[in-house]
């Protein structure tokens, strides 16, 4: 009977985390960054002899994929094992990883809650000790949100740092390509591969910021403890968290982001929407129906303010980051989610802080909170991704001994 790590976590890869678990044979020794760990692929990368279904069954007519993502190409290559295609927001256009034709993952630290989206099923998995990466896509917070729900650490790079050829796409002005793993060590490794580079010695400067007027209006109860507890602690480290007013945060404000994953949704998924209209989640096809609300000059002027407000806050970030609760809500009930209108709230919600990294064209990473669900955000501006990495390895194991953990609910189903 074989043990290896890859064989394994295929056996016990399962629904409603995977859409389908990889065959052929384990890859053997290597002395890659990567070897003998595991991954779990977002269905929307390509993977050489698979359908990529983006979570649709729309796209179930597609052909196989003729050769591998440049990411899982890249991940293959560095020794690590993939076990199989993981579950996901159709389309990846929510936050909150719904998906009414392969079920919703659930976070193991909750019963009954969600795992978040859109990356669910990798922030499920690696959460179970199934895979010990999940690589995913960020478009509006995509893996902090489940890295937050699952207990697990969630990066997103600035876009440019990783290439997006082989995944499909949702909106390319805000999509990016990142990890999620258990541990700052093995996330570190999995993003030096994606970006093909290793990062730059870099330290996070001292001073932190807490945007007055952002952020931390809405919080629920348990959500507003952790962060301060978490601010105690940061403080105890020797970082001094400044509130202070951010501008660029007024020209945020004015900003429509739906514009972006609306309108180019409809251009990357076109045939679909089009030819299968029927087959799509009928939430998923409402968002992207608001395309035919923006004019061309809607849409150009949202692309000249995103810009705008980018260079803006690189420009009064000066290096510095900003701390935040990744998401205001505990990870919500599964039946939650049956309701339209609290579907709609609890998604806006989930998104609220995160989408900021993604229109400052930043980085951001979600660190966990030992209050079940909840994490600690860090968001940087554009190629500051150095001093997030480098700055997980010091502030995890701090967080985690931030406070004691609350008992809890913990989630059995479909684990083993």
């Amino acid at each position: 009977m074989t043990s290896d790590p890859l064989t394994l976590a295929r056996a016990r890869a399962k629904a409603p985390d995977f859409t389908q678990v990889f065959t052929g044979p384990v890859p053997g020794p290597s002395d890659g960054p990567l070897d003998g760990l595991t991954v779990a692929v977002k269905d929307l990368f390509d993977v050489q002899g698979y359908q990529t279904r983006a979570g649709s069954k729309a796209r179930d007519t597609r052909p196989l994929a003729a050769k591998d993502a440049l990411a899982v190409a890249r991940m293959r290559a560095a020794g690590a094992g993939l076990v199989g295609h993981t579950n996901m927001t159709e389309f990846a256009y929510s936050g909150l990883g719904q998906n009414p034709h392969y079920g919703t993952p659930l976070t193991p630290l909750i019963a009954g809650a969600i795992a978040g989206g859109s990356t669910s099923g990798g922030a499920s998995a690696v959460a179970r000790g199934v895979a010990d990466i999940a690589l995913g896509t960020d478009t509006g917070g995509s893996l902090r949100i489940p890295a937050a729900f699952c207990g697990i650490i969630g990066f997103k790079p600035t876009a440019d740092d990783v290439p997006r050829d082989g995944a499909v796409a949702l909106s390319h002005t805000l999509d990016s390509v990142g990890v999620m793993a258990r541990d700052a060590l093995t996330l570190h490794a999995a993003m030096e591969v994606l970006r093909d580079a290793p990062y730059d010695e870099a330290e996070l400067p001292q001073e932190l910021i807490l945007p007055r007027s952002f952020g931390r209006d809405a919080l629920d109860p348990q959500v507003a403890e952790a962060f301060e507890d978490a601010r105690e602690v940061l403080t105890e480290a020797g970082y001094r968290i400044i509130e202070m007013d951010l501008p660029f945060l007024d020209l945020y404000r004015q900003l429509e982001i739906w514009h972006f994953s609306a309108v180019e949704s409809r251009l990357h998924h076109a045939s679909e929407y089009a030819e299968h209209h029927d087959r799509i989640d009928s939430r998923v096809t409402k968002r992207m129906a608001r395309a035919d609300e923006v004019t061309a000059p809607d849409y150009a002027r949202s692309l000249l303010l995103r810009e705008t407000i980018a260079r803006s806050a690189k420009r009064e970030l000066l290096g510095r980051a900003i701390v935040l609760p990744t998401t205001p809500i505990l990870p919500p009930q599964l039946s939650a989610l049956e309701d339209e209108e609290a579907f709609n709230r609890l998604n806006q919600l989930a998104l609220h802080n995160t989408s900021l990294a993604n229109v400052i064209d930043g980085c951001a990473i979600s660190l966990p909170l030992p209050h079940a669900g909840v994490g600690l955000m860090l968001v940087a501006a554009r190629h500051e991704d150095a001093k997030l990495i480098h700055a997980a390895h010091k502030l995890a194991p701090l967080l985690a001994a931030c406070a004691v953990p609350k008992e809890g609910t913990i989630d059995k189903s479909y684990q083993n």
